[in-house]
């Protein structure tokens, strides 16, 4: 089976299932995010990073009232473990370092932090909440931390009910040459 396959199989098999408290779809957010990322015209390696950002919550079944439960499941991490088997830096380390781009930006930008929805801002504080000064220089010192900030601006975008967005089919051409890039 191909990546692209692994990754279409497993948005059909769990990408229906609601986006923690927001009027999207997994699938439909992940769609959305790399909708955004293809119309900032960035490399082909970011479209497929904002696709498969939030995989880490699909590779295994998570209640959608996880995060009322105070649980943080660490979807990042379980993204750039499954990640890293299939694709370079290029793609994983901005997944793993999307829900640090949030606490980064709540940290450095009040109107970012103002604007995010009732479900972001229980997550982040699960998170953490929004970064120290420390962390902050830590952050940016990291070599995808740019990636990683458009990331995130695009996953926080991903969430508008009904938009229309081109279907799962249409990127899993971009996946493979993303992959054939990193063999």
């Amino acid at each position: 089976m191909s990546v692209g396959d692994e990754i279409v199989d497993i948005f059909e098999k769990r990408g229906a299932g609601s986006y923690f408290g927001e009027p999207v779809s997994q699938l439909e957010h992940a769609l959305q995010a790399a909708y955004f990322a293809e119309q900032a015209q960035v490399p082909e390696y970011l479209v497929v990073a904002a696709l498969v950002h939030d995989i880490g919550h699909l590779l295994e079944e998570i209640p959608e009232d996880i995060a009322e439960r105070g649980v943080d499941t660490k979807h990042e991490e379980l993204g750039r473990a499954w990640l890293e088997k299939r694709f370079g830096p290029e793609v994983y380390e901005p997944v793993r370092l999307h829900v640090d781009a949030k606490r980064y930006l709540c940290a450095t930008d009040q109107t970012y932090l103002d604007k995010l929805s009732p479900a972001s801002r229980l997550s982040l504080k699960l998170q953490g909440g929004p970064m120290t000064e420390r962390e902050v220089t830590e952050f940016e010192r990291h070599r995808f931390c740019r990636e990683a900030v458009r990331l995130r601006v695009w996953d926080d975008l991903a969430k508008v009910e009904g938009a229309q967005v081109p279907a799962l089919s249409y990127y899993r051409g971009v996946i493979e040459k993303v992959v054939r890039r990193f063999v």
